[in-house]
Formats: structure tokens, C-alpha cells, sequence
């Protein structure tokens, strides 16, 4: 029997006991608090509860965490061995033993949700049901810790991404851009329950924002904008900077050039991710090519672009995304 089933097998046993006013009554929630254990490592929690719990494959796990796939497959099978061999019992954990799991919950949801946002690999740009699991359990979350100010940012974060599903394809699937979508498309509900969320952030929290607080406030600088041009890209390279100083990552840093290169150019923005081709995350990763053609065609050189678009679409293993790329590819002449 594996871990899973073994997990749902404890879920099934606790609908029976009396009820718990600090209880999970979201299975899959209390399944993810199960297995995300503070014997294992971060990254083993998050790998192991996304594969087991979230269905994302070694693959999709592995372009999330910027790592080679062998090395999400291995960290699996080591999280599932050291389960077994310490005989962890497996049940949901309350106060301080909650909260030391909180991060890596946070991290499945997000995970789970990107996946949804923007597929690794497949046919489909989308995957509207990951995306639909990760906000509900993002909701649920909320509730069940309501002075947790990063659990609300997490949830705005999500509410706020939701709301751009409609306007995120086109009439055959196909990916629309941020700039080309059609803004009276975003789904005005789900943005406003975001904006409450992050109110919510800001109203428990007592310090500097968490990671998940500051990419709401970035989502709220696109939704607050009615056009693509009234983009206040100058706040939002300002949380793309505070995000690197709170949780450095190559890719918050190329996120950071993106906004830089709206707010003062395409120039500067280049020479901010120049400075990210030899970083070993991004080396064979699609959106350093793809960020940095989209640039070189802002300033005139498309032989270069073209090369940029060609290479992103040799990298990506979304059909979709591929075939975005390459049109964009096309396009310079």
C-alpha cells in the first residue's frame, strides 16, 4: 500500500471521530498537512506531496523547482523511503506542528496551481481543474488559519490569476499575451475577492509582507490597470525587488527585468538578464530565450530575436507554447 493510500485511509477515519473546531474537514487539504512532515526536507515535502497528492509528474515538478528531473524522481523516492523506514504515523497536526508544515503547504498549493495556469508540457496551455483545486484550497486555507498574513496573500495571489482565465486563450486555445488580452474578459468578481484578500494580508500581518503577499500586490497592479498601458510598471519592478531581497530566484529576477523593461527600457531591462544566462536554473530553461527575444525585437534587432523565439521554442515542451514562440519567430524580419 502506498503513501497515499495509506493517507486517505486516515481521512476516511476521521470523518467517524467528533468533530474538531481545529479540525481539516477538506480531505485533500488534510492530505496535503499529512504529507508535507518535518522529517523530510523542504523540497522533499513539496516534490513528494505534489507528485503523490497534486498528480503533477516528475517532469512538471522538476521545471517548477528549476532541477533536472532525475533529481525531483530521486527526491521521491527518498521521501517515500524515509515515510516507510520512520514509520511516521500519519495524521493531521495541530498548533506549533501545523504551523512548521505551513510553508511547504503554501508551496504545494502555489505549485499545483501554476501547473494549472500554464502547463509544463501537453497540448493544453490550461488546466483549468488544477487551477480550480489549488484556489478552493487556498479558500479553505484561509478560513481554517485567518491570522496567517501569507495564507491570505496566497489566496489573493490565486483569485487574482484566476481572473484572467477567460481572456488567457483564444477561440482555439492558442495563448494570448498579457498586453493582447481583452481586459473586460477578467473576471471582475474573482478580482475583487482577491483585492478583499490581500486587505486581509495586510490587516494580520505585523512585519515585512511574505513571498506570496508581495506577487498579490504585483497581481493587484494588473488588475487595478483597465489597459495595458496604464500598467504602473514602475511599483511593480519596485515588489519584483522586494520578492528578490525576501526569496531570491532567478526567476523573480527575470520577472524584475521584464517590469524593469517597461518602466525604463529595453536597454536596461537586456542587461539585467544577460546578467542570468549563466545560471544553471535557467540555462536550458525556455523563458531566458523567450524573455530575452521579446527585448531584442523592442530594439530593433530581430535576426537575434528570431534566434531567441526558435531557441525558447526548442526548450518549452508545451505544444501551444511552442507554437506561440515560433510565431513570434516569424514575425521578425
Amino acid at each position: 500500500m502506498g503513501v497515499a493510500a495509506l493517507t486517505w485511509g486516515n481521512a476516511s477515519r476521521k470523518k467517524s471521530e467528533p468533530a474538531d473546531p481545529d479540525d481539516i474537514d477538506d480531505d485533500l487539504l488534510r492530505l496535503v498537512f499529512t504529507d508535507c512532515h518535518p522529517v523530510l526536507s523542504t523540497e522533499a515535502r513539496t516534490a513528494l506531496t505534489l507528485r503523490l497528492l497534486g498528480g503533477l509528474t516528475t517532469l512538471e515538478i522538476a521545471r517548477a523547482f528549476l532541477v533536472p528531473e532525475p533529481t525531483i524522481a530521486q527526491r521521491v523516492v527518498r521521501a517515500k523511503r524515509t515515510l516507510a523506514t520512520r514509520n511516521i504515523a500519519f495524521e493531521v497536526p495541530h498548533g506549533p506542528d501545523r504551523e512548521a508544515r505551513l510553508g511547504s503547504v503554501l508551496d504545494v498549493i502555489y505549485l499545483i496551481f501554476n501547473e494549472g495556469y500554464a502547463a509544463t508540457s501537453g497540448d493544453d496551455w490550461l488546466r483549468p481543474s488544477l487551477c480550480e483545486d489549488a484556489l478552493r484550497l487556498a479558500r479553505v486555507l484561509s478560513a481554517l488559519m485567518p491570522k496567517e498574513p501569507d495564507v491570505h496573500g496566497l489566496t489573493a495571489l490565486l483569485e487574482l490569476q484566476a481572473s484572467r482565465t477567460a481572456a488567457r486563450t483564444g477561440p482555439s486555445g492558442e495563448p494570448v499575451l498579457l498586453k493582447d488580452q481583452n481586459r473586460s474578459r477578467w473576471n471582475r468578481m474573482l478580482i475583487a475577492r482577491g483585492i478583499a484578500a490581500l486587505g486581509r494580508a495586510a490587516a494580520t500581518s505585523s512585519g515585512a509582507p511574505g513571498p506570496y503577499t508581495l506577487q498579490a500586490a504585483i497581481a493587484a497592479c494588473h488588475a487595478h490597470a483597465y489597459t495595458h498601458e496604464e500598467t504602473d510598471w514602475s511599483r511593480i519592478a519596485t515588489l519584483y525587488g522586494l520578492l528578490a531581497a525576501r526569496s531570491p530566484s532567478p526567476v523573480v529576477e527575470l520577472n524584475r527585468a521584464v517590469a524593469v523593461s517597461m518602466s525604463e527600457g529595453p536597454g536596461r531591462a537586456l542587461a539585467l538578464v544577460d546578467a542570468l544566462a549563466d545560471d544553471p536554473a535557467l540555462r536550458d530553461h525556455h523563458l531566458l530565450p523567450s524573455v530575452r527575444g521579446d527585448l531584442l525585437a523592442r530594439l530593433g534587432r530581430p535576426q537575434e530575436a528570431r534566434a531567441e523565439f526558435e531557441r525558447a521554442a526548442s526548450l518549452t515542451r508545451n505544444e501551444r507554447e511552442r507554437e506561440l514562440l515560433l510565431r513570434r519567430a516569424s514575425e521578425q524580419s
